[in-house]
């Protein structure tokens, strides 16, 4: 269902709205607060200023309208005023031609009735401060003319009850003189009067004449320009009517159509053109900057199948192969019962199951400037600057590698697939979930001490548990691995690389996540995106996802490749846009993905495809005809007063939550990240900086003991150089930073659950679990885990 259009005003009603009017290079587009009145474009900056400051006012007689995309059109007067304007969406883009188009025909055909009439309208529009148009001139002009013919009556009405009264004496005197010789000087006398009486007569009722012929004429023109009125609204009320069908048909027609990535295997195309300059220069700097990314032009879209796919048919229409129609009725049969079915929770449960935490204290309101820290820090390594307790989040590193499984129901809905393709698109839906809680959490994450784990145990409330440990410093890399009973596992080892360049800070995380299904032995692989945190210099920092991920099945080939499109402000898209195809070994496209990592995700079955148009840079499209999309996941809401709480979604509340049994290396036990939870900033700032140093004492003498078990000076030569690594600060803004570590036995640590494993099918190498971590807590037996807080 569409949304309810507000109606189209006539012209000459007030239209007013928001748009973005293109500045400069530097700015770009900028909201603006526009007003249509009386054949007559005027935009402000706010609301407020519509009282007293108009920022520039266009003449719609004069103007010529033209449609660029879209979103975007062009408004210009032949030279001398040109705005370049871009609407919210499409349907508000043809709500404001339709209203302009009307208002320059309504100015247009009043300009032209005014010259019929000999009244002229000056060419250039009047300014802004003087509050009116032409068609305003014109009845000031006509009012003006009436007060003159008026007072043109009045003055012709004293004259001539002037004359009348001397008239009249000088007959009463003519009738009182007797037969003389002064007779003939009294009929000259009266004779003048009565000359004069004429006259003034004369000229009254010319006075009136004109008075009457200039009334009737504009009480004509007022009549037809009425009539001309209500024609204009029923037209419009036509027009509407219509455009609300065409937009009904067109949203059916388009519904579930998206635009798909440009390229498979080669990600670097060509960048947009430049933007020819426009607009005005005078407007005011934004507190937020924005970072701007070049668009990627489109080489694949989708369009909705031909309706007889969607009825099933015994010959295989569609021209797929025997195989690939078996396909199809199993995906039909998963699509009902996992897309459209949600797995309910297990309702056997003997056990109850432990109510966990809802709040946390909120947030302090302490205010300390970044910026102030990190201005002198542009170029270095991130790994030398220190970061106070402010710009975290009461969880570590660790923690948030375990909320990636907020929504494991995605890959129990995965295990339970026949087709291995609609299992892809599963699992590539959950890749993309992780990435929707960091939307608003601008806050860093603790940096994990050499040693610290945390265990995520749901057995009973989601049928899974889970256990990292950061497994090395320098570089700083943590291990996860998560079993579930429903049949899948995941583990993930994970280093981040950290760049500072002053405007923003770019995160890009290292190494692999990979996930394991038990029944089908389907292994997955993949790897992050880069995320950007903006804004660090001014304004209100803001988190973006960008970068291009490849899900490969390594049992089957088959592979889904997902594009997370940079945020842009001259993109037509809409923020935060995912979109993927699944394809097999063969390279034979089967599904795509669409949806925002902050949202939601759609998929849908391709039933054809086939070349299009060219494209930008002449590269022939892809066009996909598919079926209706059905969603596939949703992001969760957030609790209530969650801008309090770090921007926490439910499973994050409960991460730092106490609980009894977990192992001394825990997260939870870790002090300075507790006081902070609990609002006491400053004492978590000087504990921070105690864990610190004891990390750091503890390093030095690991490395003591590599140079006495060194058997050649080379080897103690490169520990001595570790040393000097380790001096640095073990804190990092937003993650650690990949700073690689020179000796030969990097951080001299083994790792207490996880040992490193050469993973034939992917090629990689990565810490996996080796078991006991479950049996040690089960028997209270952890004399073994060294003492790091």
């Amino acid at each position: 269902m569409s949304e309810p259009k507000p109606p189209t005003p006539t012209p000459g009603d007030t239209y007013k709205g928001w748009l973005f009017k293109w500045t400069n290079y530097i700015k770009g587009y900028q909201r603006r607060w526009f007003v249509l009145s009386n054949g007559l474009l005027s935009y402000y900056r706010s609301q407020a200023e519509m009282g007293h400051t108009c920022r520039g006012t266009i003449n719609l007689a004069t103007a010529n309208i033209a449609v660029e995309d879209s979103c975007n059109f062009v408004i210009s007067n032949g030279g001398a005023q040109t705005y370049h304007l871009k609407a919210s969406s499409e349907v508000e883009r043809q709500r404001w031609i339709t209203a302009l188009e009307l208002a320059k025909a309504k100015a247009v055909h009043m300009q032209a009735e005014s010259d019929d009439s000999g009244d002229e309208c000056p060419a250039a529009p009047p300014s802004s401060g003087q509050g009116g148009g032409c068609r305003n001139l014109e009845i000031q002009s006509t009012l003006r003319t009436l007060g003159s013919k008026v007072e043109d009556l009045n003055t012709c009405n004293d004259l001539i009850v002037k004359h009348g009264s001397a008239l009249q004496r000088s007959l009463s005197e003519l009738e009182a003189l007797r037969v003389s010789g002064d007779v003939g000087d009294k009929m000259k006398q009266v004779t003048e009067r009565a000359t004069l009486f004429r006259i003034t007569s004369n000229a009254m009722i010319n006075a009136c004449r004109d008075f009457l012929s200039l009334a009737q004429s504009h009480s004509k023109r007022w009549q037809k320009a009425l009539h001309s009125e209500r024609d204009q609204r029923i037209r419009l009320e036509e027009t509407l009517e219509q455009l609300a069908k065409q937009h009904n048909h067109l949203e059916r027609a388009f519904r579930g159509a998206t635009v798909l990535p440009s390229s498979f295997s080669n990600p670097a195309l060509g960048n947009k053109g430049g933007v020819p300059g426009k607009g005005d220069a005078s407007d005011e700097d934004d507190d937020n900057e924005f970072f701007d990314a070049m668009e990627d032009p489109a080489e694949f879209i989708t369009v909705p199948a031909d309706p007889k796919y969607h009825r099933r048919s015994g010959s295989n229409a569609s021209g797929f192969s025997c195989e690939t129609g078996m396909d199809d009725q199993s995906v039909n049969f998963d699509e009902l019962s996992l897309a459209s079915n949600p797995e309910s929770p297990q309702t056997l449960e003997l056990e109850p199951v432990r109510q966990r935490r809802t709040r946390i204290p909120d947030k302090p309101n302490y205010y300390l400037n970044l910026w102030s820290i990190m201005k002198n820090c542009i170029g270095k390594e991130l790994s030398k600057i220190p970061m106070p307790v402010n710009f975290n989040e009461p969880l570590s590193m660790l923690q948030r590698l375990s909320e990636d499984l907020e929504y494991y129901e995605l890959l129990d809905k995965a295990a339970k697939c026949q087709s291995s393709l609609e299992q892809m698109c599963y699992v590539a839906a959950f890749t993309v979930s992780s990435y929707s809680t960091t939307v608003h959490r601008t806050g860093k994450p603790f940096n994990p001490l050499l040693g610290e784990t945390f265990e995520l145990d749901r057995l009973k409330d989601c049928g899974y548990r889970s256990l990292c440990e950061q497994v090395s410093h320098h570089p700083p890399a943590a291990a996860h691995h998560a079993l579930s009973e429903k049949g899948w596992t995941l583990r993930q080892e994970i280093t981040l690389a950290s760049k500072f360049r002053g405007k923003y800070l770019s995160i890009m995380p290292l190494g692999s996540i990979q996930c394991l299904f038990d029944k089908s032995e389907n292994h997955y692989s993949w790897k992050k995106v880069t995320t950007t945190v903006h804004n660090i210099i001014v304004g209100k920092l803001w988190i973006d996802q960008s970068g291009e991920i490849d899900v490969v099945n390594h049992k089957t080939g088959d592979r889904c490749h997902l594009k997370f499109a940079p945020y842009s402000y001259f993109s037509r898209d809409v923020p935060r846009k995912v979109t993927g195809v699944v394809t097999d070994k063969d390279g034979k496209a089967h599904y795509v993905l669409s949806g925002t990592w902050d949202e939601k995700m759609e998929f849908s079955r391709i039933m054809q495809s086939s070349k299009g148009e060219n494209g930008t840079e002449g590269k022939q499209r892809t066009v996909y005809q598919t079926l209706k999309a059905k969603e596939i996941w949703k992001k969760n809401p957030l609790p209530e007063g969650a801008e309090n709480m770090y921007f926490f979604s439910s499973l994050a509340l409960t991460l730092n939550e106490s609980e009894e049994g977990v192992a001394p290396t825990d997260s939870r036990r870790r002090p300075d990240q507790r006081m902070m939870e609990d609002g006491r900033w400053d004492e978590a700032n000087a504990e921070k900086q105690k864990l610190e140093e004891k990390q750091r004492i503890v390093r030095r003498e690991r490395e003591r003991e590599a140079v006495k078990a060194a058997s050649t000076p080379e080897e103690a030569d490169g520990v001595e150089t570790g040393t000097e690594a380790s001096e640095v600060s073990d804190e990092t803004p937003y993650g650690p930073s990949h700073v690689p570590f020179q000796s030969a036995h990097p951080d001299n640590y083994q790792a207490m659950w996880f040992d490193k494993f050469d993973d034939p099918a992917s090629g990689e190498t990565l810490h996996v679990y080796k078991g006991g971590y479950w049996e040690a807590k089960e028997q209270g037996s952890w004399d073994m885990c060294p003492e790091i807080f």
